[in-house]
């Protein structure tokens, strides 16, 4: 008997697209509806701050999530630059464009982010740019390749992606961010010290402590950026990566619990019965780590999509991945496994030598620990470690401690911690 019920993902994103792959990977042969405000297929984000941003041939196109033809071959119904505008769980609907209902039996939210923005003066002259989409990393790419001066306001990942690509492309960079260090909340001091050495042996010039209040320009043309102590930075580009927000407006209008995310339970499901949500927006209860948590990283989008189908399908489903993303700037490339609070640690291990000299990249691994239980691990320039930092990130969960100077020594096998 043909299975007559309809699935319905909201959001054409790699968590929705890989829900939908999945659907129809387990066998199901109701209908699958995947919705985006985009006209982009769905994509992967990464390639837009790393290699598309670069400019590496091929890259805009590995980043799409399926071939073209993928959807119509999968009997997946792609409905591209349509917004939802309403959902009614009690009516299992869902209003598209503002008239169009549409009923569903089971209802995946894969609405993502957005990001935060600036409303200073100057705002919306040429040349000042976000950078979230495949459009924005297009046009992006192309100020890049013509820009003498970049300012880019923020010292996030997405910050310092976009200052080793705008170095790649022979421009001036610098980087505006209030605190003190880079990628300080997420990495803590120490190696927020190390992303600091890395930008500054390749010439980019930090502005810590301070903020922009306001963009100057000459016939509608960006050309300088002012500084809150007054200082004038010339600028050609602007690129604003003060962080992302997830987009609950939907879940609000339906009534759905929301707290920084969607919240959801181990399963993926929403405080509604039938409906699922998955990826950026959500705020996901952690069995691991006993808490909520939202994770923006490609990762979690990817592996999220596809937990959220098997959920969809009435299958046991319990999400307690450990947290794990990447970053790649000039020549350092990492991995981070796990999950730390700002100032939620109190010791980072180093194994390997973490000194940024000229001519050699760094190669290490920093462990944040705390009483001796491992909490995060990033590997730089170390490879095919992953799985042996997450077992030991998962001990530290479950409260085991390990011996902290096998820890630091790179004689040590890192699977021999445990035994």
């Amino acid at each position: 008997m043909a299975d007559e019920r309809t699935f319905v993902i909201v959001g054409a994103s790699l968590a929705g697209a890989k829900a939908a792959e999945t659907l129809r990977a387990e066998g199901f042969t109701g209908r699958v509806i995947l919705i985006g405000e985009e006209t982009e297929r769905p994509y992967e984000r990464p390639p837009l701050s790393k290699d598309h941003l670069q400019g590496k041939e091929g890259a805009r196109e590995k980043a799409f999530v399926h071939e073209p033809g993928w959807y119509a071959e999968h009997d997946v119904e792609l409905r591209l630059a349509t917004r939802v505008t309403h959902l009614d769980p009690a009516g299992h609907t869902v209003t598209l464009d503002g008239v169009e209902p549409l009923r569903y039996d089971k209802l995946l939210l894969t609405t993502g982010s957005r990001v935060r923005t600036l409303d200073l003066p100057g705002a919306g002259l040429h040349g000042v740019r976000y950078l979230r989409t495949v459009d924005e990393s297009d046009a992006l790419l192309e100020h890049l390749k013509a820009a003498a001066h970049v300012v880019i306001l923020g010292a996030g990942w997405i910050g310092l992606e976009t200052a080793a690509a705008a170095r790649r492309h022979g421009a001036s960079v610098t980087v505006v961010e209030p605190a003190p260090l880079p990628l300080q909340r997420v990495l803590g001091d120490e190696v927020a010290a190390v992303y600091a050495g890395l930008h500054r042996a390749h010439g980019v010039d930090f502005r810590f402590g301070t903020t922009a209040t306001e963009f100057r320009g000459t016939d509608g043309r960006l050309t300088s950026v002012i500084l809150a102590d007054g200082t004038e930075l010339p600028a050609d580009v602007a690129v604003i990566g003060i962080g992302i927000q997830p987009n609950t407006e939907l879940a609000v209008d339906g009534g759905l619990a929301v707290d920084d995310g969607i919240v959801v339970d181990a399963s993926l499901r929403t405080s509604d019965p039938d409906i699922y949500a998955a990826g950026d927006v959500v705020s996901a209860n952690h069995p691991g780590l006993g808490r909520r948590i939202r994770v923006e990283h490609w990762a979690n989008a990817l592996n999220g999509g596809k937990a959220a189908a098997h959920a969809l399908l009435g299958e046991p489903v319990v999400y307690d991945r450990v947290p794990y993303f990447y970053s790649d700037q000039y020549d350092l490339g990492m991995e981070y496994s796990g999950y730390v609070a700002p100032g939620g640690y109190d010791r980072v291990i180093f194994r390997g030598d973490p000194s940024v000299a000229e001519g050699k990249a760094p190669e290490f691994i920093a462990f944040w620990v705390r009483d001796g239980r491992v909490l995060a691990g990033m590997n730089a320039n170390v490879w095919d470690v992953t799985d042996d930092i997450q077992a030991l990130v998962r001990a530290g969960w479950s409260g085991t401690a390990v011996d902290l100077d096998r820890l630091a020594d790179p004689g040590v096998p890192l699977r021999d911690l445990l035994n």
